[in-house]
């Protein structure tokens, strides 16, 4: 509190000596601030200029500009502490979603098989089964062949002994008895 007293005093006894200077008429040429007789106000002035920069920087504005970068370099570390948690915990949610993928593909690859061993087994029941009825339509297919093949070569006979008859008929006027064109028509052993 006495800083204020102390500048009014060093003000006016500086501030004395450059007016009793200016009073004597002894206005010397070049610049003041080089002339030695003001030397000791200016060094004067330098140290209460100095001492109050300094006062004002180291209790004043450099605590607070302090304060302001160790809160940025903690909110930076903060900040790069939380992101080091939330990556782990990426890592590892990343990590069981692939453990659950592989799992759920080796389900859906079992599954596959499951499903394409089943089917393959109903295929092969529904080949066996149709297979077996094919084979019952074909033994009854060739059975009912063989008998209009029988019954065909049956006619035959008779309708050859006919048709031989008629010509004969046709051929010599006359009429052939069918016992007569079937002992023809035998073969000989």
């Amino acid at each position: 509190m006495r800083l204020p007293a102390i500048l009014c005093a060093v003000v006016l006894t500086t501030g004395g000596e450059v007016l009793a200077a200016g009073e004597k008429g002894a206005a010397k040429p070049g610049l003041p601030q080089l002339n030695p007789e003001f030397y000791a106000a200016q060094l004067f002035w330098l140290a209460l200029t100095f001492g109050v920069l300094y006062y004002v920087l180291s209790r004043i504005s450099l605590p607070r500009i302090g304060e302001v970068i160790e809160e940025r370099r903690s909110r930076i570390q903060r900040d790069l502490d939380e992101a080091e948690r939330l990556k782990g915990e990426t890592d590892k949610a990343l990590a069981t979603y692939e453990q659950k993928l592989a799992e759920a593909r080796g389900r859906a690859g079992s599954m596959a098989k499951e499903t394409r061993d089943k089917l393959a087994a109903e295929v092969d029941r529904e080949r066996t089964k149709l297979d077996g009825e094919m084979a019952v339509r074909v033994t009854a297919a060739e059975k009912s062949i063989a008998d209009k093949k029988a019954e065909a070569l049956a006619g035959v006979d008779a309708i050859a002994a006919d048709t031989v008859g008629d010509v004969v008929k046709r051929l010599i006027g006359e009429q052939v008895s069918a016992d007569d064109v079937r002992r023809a028509l035998a073969p000989r052993s």
